[in-house]
């Protein structure tokens, strides 16, 4: 029984985040006409329907699909092949450990709604979200291709640069809350703002969020993919589906950055000044569960309408800007965070 409830929630979660990428794809096509004084996309349509512009999302599915796969005569065409693979396979994995309502005592059983409960929820993220670099530097390695390689090799370098300022980050949070565990870090920031950890630990929160545009190679730190330096940097050389493959994993990444940045710092689930306790007393477990899970899927349609927002406002870093203000900007400042952190948590 257990088995297939586990086969249920990476079925049912995996489903959501794949279907959530095309309404982001619509925001981000809409957000940034009305960014820029423009419609955005509204001439395709079936029948006539054409649902604000969305139906061009279809159009590009059925074009991506049919049109040409091309592998480069020298490409190590192994390598090349799972290169995407390996990105979108690691932006859906780090949902794993992110809890989207309370658990639910039914009987002797405890539902809980996230894939896997592991009592190392933040170390798995960092491991895993990690490894999305392999990817890309095998994408570029592998076209033989000197620009993919350069967005390749640019993809490493700011990956090390802004992973070191993003778990420094999060030691001051973990510090804080005293726990590694996702689930029990919601638990804790509770139902009211004052709480959460935006509130508790705010320069924290702001290191962890713009080392999260860097993680998802978002601008302004679209380094790796910089067109006007790198033509398209590590994913020039692919076409048809192997393409959308990256250009869904940037979405993934999007959707599972969000996620974490709702559960650490935005109290996940919780419902502003209803705690679990109250709702789950007071209301039926399914209606419960239904506005704890709507909440955090509120929470988490905001910051990535952020991330769409930033991107089309804030021009593209320099290599060495970018480089600076990871090591020099980001990493000093996450010490500091740490030691304050330290000093009150001891006091």
């Amino acid at each position: 029984m257990e088995l297939l409830i586990d086969i249920a929630k990476v079925i049912i979660i995996a489903v959501a985040v794949l279907n959530l990428i095309p309404v982001l794809i619509w925001m981000e096509r809409k957000g940034s006409a009305y960014i820029q004084d423009r419609r955005g996309p509204n001439r395709a349509s079936i029948l006539g329907i054409k649902l604000g512009g969305f139906i061009h999302n279809i159009a590009d599915v059925f074009k991506l699909l049919f049109k040409e796969d091309i592998i480069p005569n020298k490409a190590h065409k192994i390598i090349y092949i799972l290169a995407p693979m390996i990105v979108l396979g690691v932006a859906i994995s780090i949902i794993a450990v992110i809890p989207f309502a309370a658990p639910v005592k039914i009987g002797e059983y405890v539902l809980k709604f996230q894939i896997a409960d592991l009592n190392v929820g933040i170390l798995y993220i960092l491991a895993i979200s990690s490894l999305s670099v392999y990817g890309i530097l095998l994408a570029g390695w592998s076209s033989n291709n000197t620009y993919s390689l350069y967005g390749g090799v640019r993809a490493s370098a700011q990956m090390i640069s802004y992973e070191v300022a993003m778990g420094l980050a999060l030691i001051s949070v973990i510090i804080y809350m005293g726990s590694v565990r996702l689930d029990e870090m919601v638990t804790m920031q509770g139902a009211n703002f004052w709480d959460w950890n935006f509130f508790r630990q705010p320069l924290a929160c702001i290191i962890f969020l713009i080392c999260l545009f860097a993680e998802t190679n978002r601008n302004p730190f679209d380094i790796p993919e910089g067109e006007s330096e790198i033509v398209a940097g590590y994913h020039l050389e692919y076409s048809s589906m192997k393409f959308a493959m990256f250009f869904m994993a940037e979405y993934a990444h999007i959707v599972a950055g969000s996620m974490i940045f709702v559960s650490l710092f935005l109290g996940g689930w919780q419902v502003p000044f209803l705690p679990a306790s109250v709702l789950q007393g007071h209301l039926p477990l399914l209606l419960a569960v239904l506005m704890q899970a709507t909440i955090f899927l509120v929470k988490v349609i905001f910051c990535c309408w952020l991330f769409i927002w930033v991107r089309w406002t804030l021009p593209r870093f320099r290599y060495d800007q970018l480089m600076y203000l990871g090591w020099a900007v980001m990493v000093p400042l996450a010490l500091i965070n740490i030691v304050i952190t330290s000093i009150l948590v001891s006091r």
